[in-house]
């Protein structure tokens, strides 16, 4: 079954921003939420909602979705893979439906392992290492944990002596209607259901530290500008003990000096005089895998075409090699010596202009007179 464009789901065009995209979930999940929706799919849209959101929300999953569409994540067809459950809905649900909203499901989400931030890395790379595959050294900076705090943010834990550990605190109200239980984020340990006697000096309770670490890239023979190569775990560090995000490197391809890049063909303009586009002359041109000898007919025109079959580039995916294109190009001399103007000036007095194109015109000309 094939699914839904994400941006159709919620409603915004390909262009919306951050608080387009966060207005139109929000509506969906008032509509459709289980806990409040009479509708017969309510679940079933109201899941699609979340995917989509958890998707168009993160500026680097979007901007792969973006790139690639589903198959960004699908494992199966060597995609990222995503689980969008892994995503904190809590402010949204919090803010809809009020701060008691699914009291008695447990403890706060702030206190569960959560996966970390993804990254992304533009990396230059010459037109050759494109082509034939390369090693390289990175060097890059992610958030790792702190090893002076393992993460936590301070030192001497122990638990919060205002939530008593739940990482909420439950309120009750007294109307002329009846009593009214409460819950809300604990302010004291921000719904961790622990404090600190001190902040970690090193992190500065953030449990994070920047660090530059240089990985060793393989890059795959036939990679392209835009093209993006996942580095699973190499992201930056998780919370509560989850798992590393990942690393996905963008490659920028340098221009060659004589070779155009289409997909896995590649083009070359080769220039040649006007006599060896009327007499004929093998040409020594370079290929990728070295010189090679192209003969050129006598009688050719500028612009024609000829193809090297398979001297193209490798595909990424196939694994079949591409084309080449030689495009000529006939030069007309911007200045002649004495000999070669009387040369041309000999070669004009002779029936040069005989032939359909010239026919055309001159006929034309005859008979509007």
């Amino acid at each position: 079954m094939n699914k839904r464009d994400y941006y159709d789901i919620l409603g915004v065009s390909k262009n919306a921003d951050e608080k387009e995209i966060k207005s139109a979930f929000r509506k969906l999940a008032k509509k459709y939420h289980p806990d409040v929706s009479k509708e017969p799919d309510a679940a079933e849209k109201f899941k699609e909602a979340q995917e989509a959101y958890a998707v168009l929300s993160d500026p680097t999953k979007r901007q792969q979705y973006d790139q690639f569409g589903h198959a960004a994540f699908d494992q199966m067809n060597g995609g990222a893979g995503f689980d969008f459950s892994d995503f904190d809905f809590s402010d949204i649900f919090s803010d809809l439906f009020g701060s008691n909203f699914g009291f008695g499901r447990g403890r706060s989400s702030s206190n569960r392992a959560r996966r970390g931030a993804d990254r992304v890395m533009r990396v230059r790379i010459s037109f050759n290492e494109a082509v034939f595959g390369t090693k390289k050294t990175i060097s890059t900076e992610i958030y790792d944990t702190c090893e002076e705090c393992h993460g936590k943010g301070g030192k001497g834990e122990k638990t919060c002596p205002t939530c008593h550990g739940t990482g909420t605190v439950t309120t009750e109200q007294r109307t002329l209607f009846g009593s009214f239980m409460s819950r809300t984020t604990c302010s004291t340990c921000k719904g961790n259901g622990v404090t600190y006697s001190s902040s970690c000096s090193k992190c500065g309770g953030t449990g994070k530290i920047r660090r530059k670490v240089d990985l060793e890239v393989k890059v795959p023979a036939g990679v392209d500008t835009g093209n993006q190569l996942r580095m699973a775990g190499k992201g930056d560090a998780g919370v509560n003990g989850g798992p590393n995000g990942d690393l996905y490197l963008e490659f920028q391809v340098e221009d060659h000096p004589l070779f155009i890049r289409d997909d896995n063909d590649i083009y070359l303009e080769l220039p040649i005089t006007i006599t060896d586009a009327v007499l004929g002359c093998k040409r020594e041109i370079p290929t990728l895998e070295g010189n090679v000898k192209l003969v050129i007919p006598a009688g050719s025109h500028d612009g024609d075409k000829h193809r090297l079959k398979g001297k193209g580039i490798v595909g990424l995916h196939s694994g079949r090699h591409g084309n080449m294109y030689v495009i000529l190009k006939i030069i007309v001399p911007d200045k002649l010596s004495r000999d070669q103007k009387k040369l041309f000036e000999q070669l004009a007095k002779t029936n040069l202009e005989s032939g359909s194109e010239f026919n055309k015109i001159n006929d034309y000309l005859k008979k509007n007179r």
